[in-house]
């Protein structure tokens, strides 16, 4: 599914105010170009009569529940056109219960439709290499497919992109930190891309 609404107003290049919820992938952790930084220069490529604001809304380390407690003053009081909601790898190292991120990112979701306009675009965060992590975090990359299929959103699928480059002959190891989680500025890069196929 592709955001159809926001496309159409960076195609009539009407403003869109575009809010980034998330964590630190969102907030850019480590490097001096995150994926919301590239994601403007290939909307605007894309588009180019686009007229567009991105806030950035990513506060490291935060989870869905953080996410949700922080939505009005962080996302609803700025009016956006389109909403990022990008959460999971928190979630589900802290050992938070898939179901019950679910529920937080639906009552998230509820917030938003209730208060605005927006369009809101899920996101999942990236692929991990090391197989038992890979394992914690699938389950929750499931529940923002059920989300998306339940609510009708778009979905950029950040962890299955990541997947198909590696499978090309990407080194994952280009692609993240000492931490073997957060990207690169390549990382990020990639990201923004799987971004796109929504925008396009």
């Amino acid at each position: 599914m592709k955001a159809v609404k926001t496309i159409s107003k960076l195609v009539e290049g009407s403003h869109a105010v575009i809010v980034a919820l998330g964590d630190s992938l969102t907030q850019g952790w480590m490097v001096n170009k995150g994926y919301l930084a590239f994601l403007k220069e290939m909307l605007k490529d894309r588009y180019p009569s686009a007229q567009f604001s991105i806030i950035n809304r990513g506060i490291p380390g935060d989870t869905a529940e953080g996410g949700l407690m922080r939505v009005r003053e962080d996302v609803i009081d700025e009016g956006p056109d389109s909403v990022f909601v990008q959460f999971a790898l928190n979630d589900a190292f802290t050992g938070r219960p898939a179901g019950g991120y679910k529920r937080t990112l639906q009552s998230i979701i509820d917030r938003i439709r209730e208060d605005t306009n927006a369009e809101i675009i899920l996101i999942t965060s990236v692929h991990l290499a090391d197989a038992r992590d890979n394992a914690i975090a699938e389950p929750f990359y499931a529940k923002i497919e059920e989300l998306a299929a339940e609510n009708s959103l778009p979905i950029a699928r950040v962890h299955e992109y990541w997947r198909k480059k590696i499978a090309e002959g990407v080194e994952f190891g280009s692609l993240v930190q000492f931490d073997r989680v957060h990207p690169t500025v390549e990382g990020y890069r990639l990201m923004a891309e799987a971004i796109m196929e929504v925008f396009g």
